[in-house]
């Protein structure tokens, strides 16, 4: 039986930054613009330069906070519901005219990736395709359809990957580099362990409001074995990424070390399928994947 994690209280009375935060999911955002700053590194084989990376903060980092805000705004009924969600702005009231949101969302998304088209239009393209796969293909469509829903939206965080290579050059032999093509490879698979742990933490909540969510569909050690077998996928995504060129062996050891940290999370989740063992793994992916990015960064870049 899974023990439901309490959601943490978020104050009615949120701060502006409070607001601004929850409704474009920055710290999400971070880890997408983090993602992509990965593939700017590997597309670069070294260190993009600075007009790059801003050039991606802009257009990318835009597009994710749109599409996250986008997410909020069709999904406030459904957040209303849950425990999870019921403290978001919109769900709360924070903000006084709800229908401003769209039209803030969009212009998020699409007027940075225009103002590049003409220049750079391999990065308008991955950055609204982005968005377009979060809002329109995951969230209404496969979300409350579809046991496949997070597997086929993880295909939004290797659009990040992508623009990240794109803000490089617009050159399609840029963005097709190796290094870049495994590392949109370890996103899209990392992307349902970080999720259905998530899920599993909160299964009552995903089954009230009947979304098909796997861990709702199947038993929460069925869920644990699929859990631990994208893990294992993404594992060898990673320790595939030391074998390239750019990356080194510098990268292997610690990369090692916490895919067997995680593995070991899952094979706990496994034989003991709680709420609290779904928190470990779903907390834990958080940190691998930001292992994975800044170690790629720190080889990819040549800082040491």
């Amino acid at each position: 039986m899974i023990t439901r994690t309490a959601s943490r209280p978020v104050p009615q009375t949120a701060t502006f930054f409070q607001t601004i935060t929850m409704l474009f999911k920055l710290r999400i955002v971070v880890l997408l613009l983090f993602a992509g700053v990965g593939g700017a590194f590997l597309a670069a084989r070294g260190f993009p330069g600075f007009g790059a990376l801003i050039l991606l903060t802009l257009t990318g980092g835009s597009a994710a906070a749109g599409a996250s805000a986008l997410n909020q705004y069709f999904e406030r009924d459904i957040d209303a519901e849950m425990n999870r969600t019921r403290k978001r702005p919109l769900v709360m009231g924070a903000i006084a005219n709800p229908s401003w949101v769209l039209p803030i969302a969009l212009a998020l998304i699409f007027v940075p990736s225009l103002a590049v088209l003409p220049f750079n239009p391999a990065l308008a393209f991955w950055s609204i395709a982005g968005a377009v796969i979060y809002v329109g293909i995951y969230t209404l469509w496969l979300k409350p359809r579809s046991v496949l829903n997070i597997v086929i939206g993880g295909f939004a965080g290797t659009c990040a990957v992508m623009s990240g290579g794109a803000a490089v050059s617009s050159s399609a032999a840029v963005w097709t580099q190796p290094g870049a093509i495994i590392l949109g490879l370890l996103i899209f698979l990392w992307t349902p362990t970080h999720f259905w742990s998530l899920a599993l933490m909160y299964r009552q909540d995903y089954a009230r409001v009947s979304m098909p969510m796997l861990p709702v569909r199947i038993s929460p050690r069925e869920s644990a074995f699929w859990i631990a077998l994208h893990t294992v996928a993404t594992g060898f995504a990673a320790l595939a990424l030391s074998a390239t060129v750019t990356i080194g062996w510098l990268y292997l050891i610690p990369i090692a070390l916490a895919t067997g940290d995680l593995l070991l999370r899952c094979v706990r989740l496994y034989v003991t399928p709680t709420g609290q063992h779904a928190k470990s793994v779903f907390l834990a992916s958080n940190i691998y994947l930001t292992v994975v990015l800044l170690m790629l960064c720190i080889t990819a870049g040549k800082i040491f």
